[in-house]
């Protein structure tokens, strides 16, 4: 039902302004002058619920259902909602000239959460390989798809991140014998809740995400761009071709 209500509002507040800048922006869209000079930090969230367009709008939200709902259905609505709203950050340290809308950061935190959950949790899965193998696959292409012009890959690239790292702090399972461990003798040795690397992994994720999200935030209000600090970056939102240019 969750679900669903949010569905239901994120189309309420998209719809009537998908093709249409100024009520993009007003609505509540990225845009870092607002966010860094006119204190309307609440842009950093806002903006996921809003789309550029009917093609934009539906492609989210297909790929919102293949998704989510088995990470949700496995680990609840409150838990996903953490990484679903991610990305913004370095999407406002590397596009400063437009507006960005769109959920498809927080889908790529998803998809980073999913690797993280995979890794985490290694010794309970079976087909190890072929799950990893797939999970990678699908991560490099929808990134390499996205290259293109207009499109904010640093959103994506910041919600994978994100989402990578909180799925380590977020998503642990325990493991089997923890779960059994009221059928066994009192006599038996009860086995730990979870391993040791899965705590070390949290450890580091949640150092990771502390200076992560510190140094990044402290950048933002400090008014500075993230391309002075990377020459090459720009590529990774969008590669020039014949067929495009990437300079506006």
């Amino acid at each position: 039902m969750l679900r669903l209500f949010f569905i239901s509002f994120w189309l309420l507040l998209s719809l009537p302004f998908l093709l249409s800048n100024d009520g993009l922006e007003k609505l509540g869209a990225l845009k870092w002058d607002k966010v860094v000079h006119g204190n309307q930090t609440w842009r950093l969230i806002t903006c996921i619920w809003l789309h550029a367009g009917v093609i934009h709008l539906l492609a989210n939200m297909l790929s919102l259902i293949f998704i989510g709902i088995r990470l949700e259905q496995q680990f609840g609505f409150s838990t996903l909602s953490v990484p679903f709203c991610s990305g913004s950050v370095l999407s406002s340290l590397f596009i400063q000239r437009s507006i960005s809308v769109g959920a498809s950061g927080a889908l790529f935190g998803l998809l980073g959460a999913m690797l993280s959950e995979l890794l985490t949790n290694w010794t309970i899965y079976t087909n190890k390989a072929a799950a990893l193998i797939t999970l990678t696959v699908i991560i490099v292409i929808n990134l390499a798809v996205r290259i293109l012009p207009h499109v904010d890959n640093f959103a994506h690239i910041g919600g994978f991140l994100t989402g990578f790292l909180l799925g380590f702090v977020l998503l642990l399972r325990p493991q089997f014998g923890w779960v059994g461990r009221k059928h066994l003798p009192a006599s038996a040795r009860v086995t730990s809740k979870h391993k040791a690397y899965q705590y070390l992994f949290l450890v580091i994720a949640m150092v990771l995400l502390i200076v992560g999200f510190t140094v990044g935030l402290v950048m933002l209000f400090r008014g500075e761009n993230g391309h002075d600090h990377c020459s090459w970056c720009h590529y990774l939102s969008c590669v020039p071709t014949s067929k495009w240019h990437c300079g506006n």
